[in-house]
């Protein structure tokens, strides 16, 4: 297993997906799905398997491919898709012809519905595919409950109708069906139910749900609890059913799917191609940024991306007439005889998000490629994009913030946590007690704090830091620069303030803030700085408020230490009780000397 092997399988996502292996020439040998992607492939090769075909598979893989879907049965359907489209050698699964179950319903005077695996039967309305064969069966025993259709298969012309060609069967009398064969239904009426059954398997199961649940329960109230249980498993398996897919739509054949995601520095393009409704094709391009301020537009991006495509796949093209293009985001240039489409509803959106799923999989396992191989390039760049979006003359690898906790300025105290290269550095973390003002003043707590923190750390040479962050308003940063400027720091230290509304940014002499967009890196560090110091903040507050309700005049002795005052207490039970108590039962539990010290303050306070 190579070193580039190695690391593909590692970062591999814990969700739904399928997986190709590829041999040294780029050929598919083997196509799998799996619940969870990571476990799945990683038991290829962290053991030897008691199956010599997968042993000889595991030698024979040079390479790997993965499609992300989000459940694991839409990865049996794009399993299932892709064995046919690769045949590969190594597969033994759904090699054969079959395929999986569909819904008919055909189109005659007397339309029948029934389960078939020819997804494209001449003159019928499909239905499906179905994952499991026992939820479309489900579905057609449970419409054949509720609507009185036909089953036979006699070809029911209007001729053979009225001339009654064919006889009542055993259906009709026991009041499963009307006998359409006879004439004793008209086709309109017919038609009304088949109407109905489409709208149920276009999605609509409620009405089968509420049949099921009705009847069960009825059941259940009869005493009748195996032909319940019967029912039970049917409303279960309905319930279960998700109605639509990756697979969705035999309809949507010959159609590509682009979807475009970009950050600062690339751009990841995902492309799909559809087949009989299904994924056969599947690839993500990357485009690097040269200079991150490049004029390149989105739509310039994804008619590079398509051309780029049909170049690689010219026999696909040549073969296949694809005149329909699903994007987020429409082409700069046309392509003549190809319509572009951005879905708003229905199961090309759903396509569409699938397509920009593994865009941003395939974005989120760079990052994570990145930071295994130079775990210094994120935070650089972070740290980068912080210095353009602030405006700062230097790279904000020490970053303080600090925040304000009392309740009506009682237990009044501040916190201050230290950030190196975007991360915590816990070990710095200072609480500070307020100790200058008098009742709820935040604007002068913070001049407080700030001199104090910048004034020893002026005295001891430390390193001072390159952003100092406020959580408060312009009342807030003001205060602060009055004490920097107070220590002669101005220009040294960059300073700003956040609003509650977390996305506008104050600078020292600027009314005018600054909105930083809500899924810029620059954002979610402030996010988590702020986060942090009212949690630290609020933790020291909390604590100082709780030695405040329990402390007592004892503690206020010198000379008095916790093992005499738990004495003390537990032999006179309360203060109170203690300063009415003679001096010699004092001095007799606790000694002369500190007796007398006891005694002595227990006066100085009464009087």
């Amino acid at each position: 297993m190579s070193d580039e092997l190695k690391l593909k399988v590692s970062l591999l996502p814990d969700s739904p997906g399928v997986y190709l292996y590829l041999d040294e020439a780029g050929t598919v040998i083997y196509v799998g799905k799996a619940k969870r992607l990571k476990r799945r492939v990683s038991s290829y090769f962290n053991r030897v398997h008691p199956v010599l075909r997968t042993n000889m598979l595991v030698r024979h893989i040079h390479d790997m491919r993965y499609i992300v879907v989000n459940t694991e049965e839409e990865a049996l359907d794009l399993e299932n898709n892709l064995i046919k489209e690769y045949q590969p050698h190594y597969n033994v699964l759904l090699k054969d012809d079959k395929s999986y179950p569909w819904i008919c319903v055909t189109k005659e005077l007397f339309p029948r519905v029934f389960i078939t695996r020819d997804p494209q039967p001449k003159g019928a309305r499909m239905f499906g595919p179905y994952p499991r064969a026992e939820v479309a069966k489900a579905l057609i025993e449970t419409i054949r409950q509720i609507y009185p259709i036909r089953t036979c298969r006699h070809a029911l012309t209007a001729d053979n109708v009225e001339a009654r060609k064919h006889r009542l069967c055993l259906q009709y009398h026991i009041k499963n069906c009307e006998g359409c064969c006879q004439g004793f239904v008209t086709p309109e009426h017919y038609g009304q139910h088949i109407a109905q059954i489409k709208q149920i398997l276009n999605g609509d199961t409620k009405q089968v749900s509420d049949y099921l649940l009705e009847q069960m329960q009825s059941l259940a109230e009869a005493m009748k609890f195996e032909e319940a249980e019967v029912l039970k498993r049917k409303y279960l398996l309905i319930e279960k059913y998700r109605v639509k897919s990756v697979i969705v739509n035999p309809s949507i054949h010959n159609i590509d799917v682009f979807a475009l995601l970009r950050d600062d520095s690339n751009a990841y393009i995902n492309y799909m191609h559809m087949r009989g409704g299904a994924v056969v094709q599947s690839m993500t391009l990357e485009y690097r940024f040269v200079d991150t301020d490049t004029g390149e537009t989105d739509p310039e991006l994804m008619s590079t991306a398509i051309h780029e495509i049909r170049e690689r796949f010219k026999e696909t093209y040549a073969t296949e007439r694809v005149r329909e293009t699903l994007v987020n985001v429409l082409p700069e240039f046309p392509i003549e005889g190809v319509e572009f489409i951005v879905p708003q509803r229905g199961d090309k959106r759903k396509l569409l998000a699938i397509s920009l799923k593994n865009a941003q999989q395939y974005m989120t396992e760079k990052e994570k490629r990145m930071e295994k191989l130079n775990p210094e390039q994120r935070t650089t760049r972070t740290l980068t994009t912080m210095q353009r979006d602030l405006h700062l003359e230097q790279l904000p690898r020490h970053i303080e913030c600090f925040d304000n906790s009392n309740i009506s300025g009682t237990n009044a105290v501040a916190s201050c946590v230290v950030f190196v290269n975007a991360k915590p550095s816990k070990k710095d973390y200072r609480h500070f007690n307020i100790k200058t003002v008098e009742g709820p003043d935040d604007y002068a707590s913070m001049r407080e704090v700030l001199t104090r923190r910048y004034g020893r750390m002026l005295e001891e040479g430390s390193e001072l830091p390159q952003l100092v962050v406020l959580d408060g308003g312009k009342g807030q940063l003001s205060a602060a620069m009055e004490a920097i400027d107070g220590l002669g720091l101005r220009g040294k230290i960059a300073l700003v303030s956040i609003a509650k509304r977390m996305n506008e940014v104050y600078f020292p002499g600027d009314s005018v803030p600054l909105f930083i967009d809500k899924n810029s890196e620059t954002l979610k560090v402030i996010q988590r700085l702020r986060d942090e110091a009212h949690r630290f903040g609020i933790k020291h507050h909390r604590n100082k408020r709780s030695k405040s309700q329990i402390h007592s005049q004892l503690d206020d002795i010198q000379g008095i230490g916790d093992k005499t005052k738990q004495l003390l207490l537990k032999h006179f039970k309360s203060v109170k009780r203690l300063s009415e108590a003679p001096a010699d039962e004092i001095i007799g539990l606790i000694g002369q000397s500190r007796g007398e010290k006891v005694i002595n303050a227990l006066k100085q306070k009464e009087s």
